[in-house]
């Protein structure tokens, strides 16, 4: 007998094998390319970015230079000194301070004659001078209401006019330089409740102006 014929297997899976190799090989390449351009264009992406800015530091503010008196001020301080008037400078220029019980009886507006000589004084130093002057009226916090004056605001007002007439009708001052406010009972030096503190607070201030404090009409 004769053996029977063995069957051949074709031989196209094995070649289909090595195929299937080949092409995973070819595969891995193209994944790690990829990859690596990937990996390169991130890089170059991530050095092109802007950088999140960096908070500014803060620049301290400027301190204000504690303001410093002009000649004229200077002059006219020590000058008014000399007759035992006592200014002081604040933010609005040179200020002096007049109490009630020198310049008017309580609760009027007239100026008293023992009060002429230290305004005459103080009239010859601002006729040295060219700045302008503003005449604030002061009171306590006492209700006052008279035949002349209904509250305190008015009495303040009226005695502020009546330093004005004195200065240019008797001392010869020009009107123009002059400007006239009332504060009433709202611009305190002392306490309302005693009478020391309110006799601080009857008072008129000519306040020799600085030019940056000029007030507007």
């Amino acid at each position: 007998m004769t053996a029977p014929a063995r069957s051949r297997q074709p031989n196209y899976l094995q070649q289909t094998g090595n195929h299937q190799d080949r092409w995973m090989i070819s595969y891995a390449d193209i994944v790690t390319i990829l990859l690596v351009l990937f990996i390169s264009i991130a890089a170059q992406t991530s050095e092109k970015a802007p950088k999140s800015p960096q908070p500014a530091t803060p620049r301290p503010a400027p301190v204000a230079a504690p303001r410093q008196p002009d000649q004229a001020f200077s002059a006219a301080q020590t000058a008014l000194q000399k007759h035992g008037v006592t200014p002081k400078i604040d933010p609005r220029g040179l200020v002096i301070t007049l109490p009630q019980a020198i310049l008017f009886p309580a609760g009027e507006d007239s100026i008293l004659p023992d009060a002429l000589p230290v305004i005459e004084q103080i009239a010859a130093v601002l006729r040295e001078m060219d700045n302008n002057i503003l005449l604030v009226g002061h009171a306590d916090a006492t209700p006052i209401h008279n035949r002349h004056f209904r509250n305190n605001w008015e009495l303040s007002a009226a005695r502020s006019i009546q330093l004005l007439q004195v200065l240019t009708g008797r001392f010869g001052l020009s009107e123009a330089r002059f400007s006239v406010a009332s504060e009433g009972s709202h611009s305190p030096l002392g306490s309302n409740e005693d009478d020391e503190g309110r006799a601080q607070n009857r008072r008129v201030e000519i306040v020799i102006l600085d030019d940056t404090s000029r007030p507007t009409i």
